[in-house]
């Protein structure tokens, strides 16, 4: 739907069996959700030649760009893999990932999540040359600072090291060495990233829907600025770059992050609850049901109910194999997504007030169309109640927040909006409760409040 985007999802793992493709297959379809426009893995035999990694993209969903015949080519234990969505570069094969990179000493696999402010002045130092870049996303100018800065070390771990020391902006990125598999994040913690254990594998995700996909039980989350080595020494940890300053992504929490996700040990339903809860207490109304957007106003719709004692329904049958309209790149390709992917029960709304949670309004467009045909399935009246604050601010942080000429709430004040969307009553959740919901963990909110923490 006209929702606001986020970059992508990414998955390592090493480990002793040279099965490490399909494990991150499955460990990618969890991830699906962060990403839709391609899909990437590579892999490689730490006991096989040196510099032998192998790899396979393309366009589409994870199960369209792994086929059988596919993964029979990508024999490794240890391995990346990546779903995206297009933030920062075009849609196109170009910019699919993993990057794999040749360079004096080697080859390496990059893959990415979140967004590099300092990208350009980035480029034009290490392109200076006059060499021309294969993509123009911020991962190919990252996995070159790395490759650059590997030529003058000793270890790709201390290559990362020093590449992490000059880059700012969010970052949760997995490198892969034919030895050795590297994870890093952003010292604020704005992108999520996870570790695992499975038999005789480290598992290493955006998510930890993606550990529990593989079978791998949880162990912690990557520290903001921890950069973590998988070897077969096992697991060590760098947390030189560690700041202490965290600002994570109140986004994973209201949007982003799957319902069965923990992040930062903050459970993403819980925190979706109690913001519904807390809508419920702040902005009463007589109604006969509450209901909410598939899939993340579900949530937050069951706290309301809860709260309010108004009954839970589903208004809304949802096609599930259209995947999330919001990751359609363009708003032609959302509109025609929405109309196919939810469609109004009719015996269910007909003759009733209703309330309707979403998790944002964006341009306002969705929104307005999705209580169009609630009223002309028969509802009486639309309450609308949305999870998070208005957007007044874009993002530099690898969420596609868009820029505050088409951000509605920007524009109109929220009378303004709730005329212009046809509803009959609108609010939206207060920051203070949205950062009761997450148990008052650090957080960016600066898409509300345009405070940037980078």
């Amino acid at each position: 739907m006209e929702k606001i985007r986020e970059k992508c999802g990414v998955f390592g793992i090493y480990g002793h069996s040279s099965d490490a493709a399909e494990k991150i297959v499955c460990g990618l379809t969890a991830l699906q959700h962060r990403g839709q426009e391609s899909a990437g893995i590579a892999v490689c035999e730490t006991s096989g030649a040196k510099g032998n990694i192998t790899f396979h993209k393309g366009m589409g969903l994870v199960n369209e760009v792994f086929k059988d015949d596919s993964l029979k080519t990508l024999e490794g234990n240890i391995g990346v893999g990546h779903v995206r969505y297009s933030t920062t570069g075009a849609s196109n094969i170009a910019n699919a990932q993993p990057v794999v990179f040749n360079y004096l000493k080697g080859t390496l696999a990059t893959v990415h999540n979140g967004n590099l402010i300092n990208t350009e002045e980035l480029r034009s130092e290490l392109f200076s040359d006059g060499a021309v870049f294969r993509s123009d996303t911020d991962t190919e100018v990252l996995a070159t600072l790395i490759a650059k800065e590997r030529a003058k070390c000793a270890s790709i771990e201390e290559a990362v090291r020093l590449a992490a020391a000059r880059i700012r902006g969010s970052y949760a990125i997995i490198v892969m060495s034919p030895r050795k598999l590297v994870a890093m994040r952003d010292p604020a913690g704005l992108k999520p990233l996870c570790i695992g254990k499975c038999e005789d594998s480290w598992v290493i995700a955006s998510e930890d829907c993606a550990l529990k996909a593989v079978g791998a039980e949880f162990v912690r989350d990557v520290v903001p600025g921890e950069i973590l080595t998988f070897s077969e020494e096992g697991m060590r940890s760098d947390t030189s770059l560690c700041t202490g300053n965290h600002a994570h992504c109140i986004f994973e929490y209201i949007y982003f992050a799957r319902l069965d996700s923990k992040i930062d040990n903050v459970d993403v339903y819980s925190a979706r609850f109690k913001v519904g809860q807390a809508l419920a207490g702040a902005y009463p109304v007589q109604a006969d049901i509450v209901t909410g957007v598939p899939d993340s106003g579900l949530a937050a719709a069951l706290g309301y109910s809860e709260q309010s004692g108004i009954p839970f329904k589903l208004a809304f049958h949802k096609n599930s194999y259209l995947g999330r309209t919001f990751i359609k790149p363009t708003g032609s390709e959302r509109k025609h997504a929405v109309e196919l992917k939810l469609n109004v029960i009719e015996s269910v709304v007909r003759g009733k007030r209703i309330v309707l949670i979403d998790d944002s309004i964006v341009r306002g467009t969705t929104i307005a169309n999705l209580i169009s045909h609630l009223k002309n399935a028969g509802a009486l009246e639309v309450h609308v109640r949305i999870s998070s604050p208005p957007f007044l601010y874009p993002c530099f942080y690898g969420t596609d927040v868009p820029d505050n000429s088409e951000l509605i709430a920007k524009k109109l004040d929220t009378t303004e909006i709730r005329k212009r969307i046809g509803a009959d009553s609108l609010f939206y959740a207060r920051l203070e409760d949205i950062e009761r919901s997450v148990g008052n963990l650090p957080v960016c909110k600066a898409c509300f409040d345009g405070h940037y923490p980078v």
